[in-house]
């Protein structure tokens, strides 16, 4: 049996086929400033119990977690 998560809509839009979005698209989808977002990160590791992949000095977060998120999975 698979765990796929269906992506809603908004967040299909704003993944455009990518596999991670960055901060402030993270941010945007699940309606929170960019900055609480990395000051979450800062202080935790992680954001709603999402932890990013660090690529060079930018976050890059994970569709897949966040459809889980916004789908009520997390």
């Amino acid at each position: 049996m698979t765990n796929e998560v269906k992506i809603p809509p908004a967040l299909a839009t704003i993944a455009a086929g990518r596999d991670h979005i960055n901060t402030g698209e993270f941010a945007h989808a699940t309606d929170r400033a960019s900055q609480t977002v990395r000051k979450n990160y800062c202080l935790t590791g992680e954001c709603f119990g999402i932890r990013p992949v660090k690529f060079g000095n930018r976050l890059l977060w994970p569709v897949a977690e966040i459809a889980a998120l916004l789908s009520g999975g997390k």
